[in-house]
């Protein structure tokens, strides 16, 4: 097994209100699960290959909660990636090389029925996960925006968190407001619902914890 770890930032965009009660060992408040996500590595390596600078993005389906399977994916990765480093970030997204169920990534990839041909293209991704702003453009597949949370009488920003001591893909998580429209094989739309801003540093162990 090679080893592989990665710091980077994400933005992730679900169907559930904000908050998202998968979160906290919940089932998905809409009965089923869709997600937008986007992925910067910011440095990492699989192996003796970089990743720096690197992106990654997805799209999931699940027809009812996550672990009861029949999941759907699609899986996008940076056009500029040589092909080495497109096998290295494909492997990480489907859980291989990673202990079994230790990353978000081996979890989802356990429970997806089908999956798509993957997508090399280019990904645009701006992510401020202390300010909550993100954006994921993948021409022709993906629009995804996420901003904070708002007071609904004053319009003030409102800051919340979630914290994870043991969670599979972060440890703290700034929640926002998210919005996606997908098209292609896997088309969704989403507005204004779960969006999860977080910095994250995991390896083939799991999360890399402080």
């Amino acid at each position: 097994m090679a080893t592989w770890e990665f710091k980077g930032r994400e933005l992730v965009n679900c169907s559930c209100d904000y908050g998202c009660s998968c979160q906290f060992n919940g089932l998905p408040d809409k009965g089923h699960c869709y997600a937008v996500a986007g992925i910067q590595v910011d440095e990492g390596h699989f192996g003796e290959t970089r990743l720096d600078g690197l992106r990654v993005g997805a799209i999931f389906k699940w027809p009812g909660p996550i672990h009861e399977g029949h999941g759907e994916a699609l899986a996008f990765v940076d056009r500029r990636a040589n092909d080495a480093q497109r096998e290295a970030l494909l492997k990480i997204m489907t859980g291989q090389d990673t202990d079994p169920f230790a990353t978000m990534f081996a979890v989802y990839a356990s429970t997806i029925e089908t999956m798509h041909p993957p997508v090399f293209t280019d990904i645009e991704l701006e992510l401020d996960i202390d300010g909550r702003r993100g954006r994921m453009k993948i021409e022709n597949y993906v629009d995804m925006t996420g901003e904070p949370l708002r007071n609904k009488v004053t319009g003030e920003e409102s800051r919340a968190q979630i914290r994870l001591p043991a969670g599979f893909e972060y440890e703290v998580a700034d929640i926002g407001s998210a919005s996606s429209r997908t098209t292609g094989p896997m088309t969704l739309e989403l507005s204004d619902t779960y969006g999860q801003f977080a910095n994250i540093h995991l390896n083939s162990h799991g999360v890399v914890r402080a």
